[in-house]
């Protein structure tokens, strides 16, 4: 089910529709899909949802001391495009923790590591379908200490930016993955 559910709405606000089964319908390696039946509390009338299950994700803003910004440029199935986005990925079974996970993915992604971490927020990617969270940590002071080591579906190029250039890579159409801007948003509400 739902982690982190908020509290039901107070003032005639929708409140959450009681569960009334839930089934897995497919593993897809990646996510498995459950078929959940809900009851609405305004009509009494039962609906299915069809939810995405997985495992929570982590993105990295990471900063060099030259204050430009580490990024991946690497092809995306869902789109067919490559992108430009901020390191991220899978929080692993073995990673104790989203930080954790965050160090490993900017190290395997980058090949750069830091000692200043920081979790700056996290979000519900997709409430309406997705059932996981997306964590995003500040990497301060990175540094290159060795090669990329992408996993066997990453093709990656490692580019870096002037921090100060990210708004204009925006606003141009150069970054447009949802989470990479929900990053930068965090990102820019947290310094200081």
């Amino acid at each position: 089910m739902t982690k982190g559910a908020p509290p039901a709405p107070a003032g005639g606000a929708p409140a959450p529709w009681p569960l009334v089964r839930s089934e897995e319908v497919a593993d897809c390696r990646m996510f498995r899909v459950r078929r959940d039946v809900a009851v609405s509390p305004e009509t009494g009338m039962e609906h299915g949802f069809f939810v995405l299950e997985g495992a929570d994700w982590v993105n990295v803003v990471a900063l060099t001391e030259a204050g430009e910004m580490v990024f991946v440029r690497q092809w995306r199935a869902g789109t067919g495009e490559v992108t430009l986005e901020i390191p991220g990925g899978t929080v692993d079974a073995g990673d104790a923790s989203p930080l954790e996970a965050a160090r490993r993915e900017l190290r395997e992604e980058t090949g750069y590591v830091s000692d200043d971490w920081r979790e700056i927020g996290w979000v519900h990617p997709n409430p309406a379908i997705l059932s996981n969270r997306c964590f995003t940590f500040r990497a301060l002071g990175c540094r290159r200490e060795g090669e990329p080591s992408p996993d066997g579906t990453e093709e990656l190029s490692v580019e870096l930016h002037p921090e100060a250039r990210v708004p204009a890579l925006v606003r141009e159409g150069r970054i447009r993955h949802a989470l990479v801007l929900v990053a930068f948003h965090w990102h820019a509400t947290s310094c200081g």
